[in-house]
């Protein structure tokens, strides 16, 4: 995007951070033109109280986001924001959203105040050529962007936006929509894919949460998913549903997989593919997460 672009996307929007002017806006628009190729990460974000807990998963998050270079900003694909057509929130300081119920008090007390980007969510507007992105004022952050952001980067200082998951659309959509965001990784962004490769919560094992505990089937296709990461077959996880029993039961519906599909389309040929946090909890849930970084 041009400066003259740039500065007419400012135009859209009234609301601008306080700690934020023309000139810090300005910089982000900037930056974006080149920088190293970043990294892209597929997170699994499992429950909303990882935002507040310091277990074992948390504990790596907090270790990655020590060893990831600074970004210029981030774009989030989350399970949690699914709807009919693309969309990109593009609001100046999105909000931080508490969608779900049942938890702790100290949990729905919980902000993270990270700006927006008008100016990145209008370039994803203009170069994402297979969808017509919708610039979206309303949503912010669900939980599963702030919940695992929060841990690698706690200042709130960088510019975080999302893209929705498109419900209505099958997964090879998906995955090449995504690589129509592969510029950005050159432009100092990192994209981040938020999910749980396994998610099967009507069968979770309520008693096992905190044991290192996977049911037969959740362990059998969390191996063979491991395998077609590690491998670079993503065909063979796109049609997952070929796959048998083990695959339908741990994937009853998309919703958190799909984010995994994000992250890998984004993969170049030279990139390194490393897993973390691999481990099943409640039986029906794996915290696997991605990490690729530029060959």
């Amino acid at each position: 995007m041009d400066r003259k672009s740039f500065i007419q996307s400012l135009s859209l929007f009234s609301l601008i951070k306080p700690s934020m002017n023309l000139s810090d806006l300005s910089k982000i628009a900037d930056t974006l033109e080149h920088s190293p190729k970043m990294p892209v990460l597929f997170l699994g974000h499992g429950s909303p109280m990882n935002a507040v807990e310091d277990n074992e998963f948390v504990q790596e998050f907090k270790k990655l986001g020590k060893s990831l270079p600074k970004p210029n900003a981030i774009v989030c694909i989350s399970a949690h924001w699914l709807t009919r057509g693309t969309h990109v929130t593009a609001m100046a300081q999105p909000r931080t959203i508490h969608d779900f119920g049942g938890f702790p008090k100290e949990l729905y007390e919980v902000e993270y105040p990270a700006p927006g980007s008008p100016a990145l969510a209008n370039e994803i507007k203009q170069s994402v050529k297979k969808a017509e992105v919708g610039l979206d004022m309303k949503w912010g952050l669900d939980h599963g962007a702030w919940t695992v952001i929060m841990h690698l980067f706690p200042h709130a200082d960088i510019p975080v936006i999302q893209l929705s998951i498109d419900y209505s659309k099958g997964l090879q959509y998906h995955y090449d929509l995504a690589k129509e965001l592969t510029s950005l990784r050159s432009k100092g962004v990192l994209i981040v894919g938020s999910g749980n490769m396994v998610h099967n919560l009507g069968m979770v094992a309520w008693d096992k949460l905190n044991a290192d505990f996977g049911y037969d089937w959740a362990l059998e296709a969390r191996e063979k998913m491991n395998h077609f990461i590690l491998q670079g077959d993503h065909m063979s996880l796109i049609n997952y549903q070929s796959l048998g029993r083990p695959f339908t039961l741990s994937i009853p519906t998309p919703d958190h997989y799909i984010p995994m599909l994000y992250a890998l389309a984004l993969k170049g040929e030279r990139d390194h593919v490393s897993l973390f946090n691999d481990k099943p909890v409640g039986g029906s849930l794996t915290m696997t997460s991605i990490k690729i970084n530029a060959g």
